[in-house]
């Protein structure tokens, strides 16, 4: 997780990002590292080991605290770098927040897609992935930052298969991260089906994830509004599960959707508002997976 320090509304990333609300800037980043000191403390109390990297006042990267777009890491030491639509997001890769990522990770492999920034097309780490890594699979929605090319080149490399679709949020445009409608744990997968338009390809989603045995829990179009399907599963050091999301999206959720996850992990789950409105992303953004 990146500890922001100029947290602001971001003007490169608002033309096709629905989910960020202007009218909340003023103390923007103050009560932004509150709220993310509050979530990591949240984690830990949870057994949930947290490596925090600091960010820094230059260059200015007011989305740092969404380290996940940019990076990734797989099993076996391989560290994937992505190409990132806003160019003042680009700037979120630097050295030092690097640098503590390979304390953590023994990195073996690089496969840096970043050089597709140039030619205009970008796929944005496990804000356009779902990574099923049970099953080798990734799912992903089509939308300005997530161009299927580079999609293919990252499963080439990764030896994943994929299925790419499209879905729309409420005002009839693409979804521009697939990690805002959809969460895929161990044994569920949370997802607005709604979203997705195509009927051929919202049965085909539905088939891929009855064979992969995961219960599916459907959240409805309200509910992704309020980042209902912006969680990741965490597993802490005793190996328990938990499931991660905002108290905006556990509140938007109902006591069956709620009894249907806890058959299976536990929810924690952080005020946010702050990122949330000016960010457009939750907490499954705030964090970037070490594997």
């Amino acid at each position: 997780m990146v500890k922001p320090v100029k947290f602001g509304f971001n003007e490169q990333t608002s033309q096709n990002n629905s989910f960020q609300v202007r009218g909340h800037e003023e103390s923007a980043n103050e009560r932004a590292i509150e709220e993310f000191d509050n979530f990591v403390k949240l984690l830990r109390d949870q057994g949930v080991d947290v490596l925090v990297a600091e960010d820094t006042p230059q260059p200015h990267t007011p989305d740092s605290v969404f380290p996940n777009n940019w990076f990734s890491t797989h099993e076996g030491g391989t560290l994937v770098l992505y190409p990132m639509f806003a160019p003042n997001r680009r700037l979120e890769r630097k050295p030092s927040v690097l640098s503590i990522i390979r304390q953590e990770f023994q990195v073996k492999r690089v496969v840096d897609l970043t050089h597709h920034e140039e030619t205009g097309a970008f796929l944005e780490g496990t804000g356009s992935m779902i990574i099923d890594r049970d099953c080798n699979l990734v799912y992903a929605c089509r939308s300005p930052r997530t161009d299927e090319k580079v999609l293919e080149e990252f499963c080439e490399e990764l030896d994943y298969d994929y299925f790419i679709f499209g879905a729309s949020d409420m005002q009839r445009d693409a979804i521009y991260h697939t990690n805002v409608m959809m969460c895929v744990a161990s044994d569920f997968v949370v997802i607005c089906l709604d979203a997705i338009g195509n009927i051929d390809d919202r049965e085909s989603i539905i088939g891929l994830i009855e064979e992969s045995d995961k219960e599916i829990v459907e959240i409805s179009m309200e509910q992704m509004s309020e980042f209902a399907g912006n969680m990741l599963e965490v597993v802490n050091i005793e190996g328990k599960r938990i499931l991660v999301m905002s108290q905006r999206a556990k509140e938007s959720l109902s006591d069956e959707q709620i009894e249907s996850i806890e058959k299976y992990c536990k929810i924690v789950s952080p005020d946010l508002t702050t990122i949330e409105n000016n960010g457009g992303g939750s907490a499954r953004c705030m964090m970037a997976e070490i594997f």
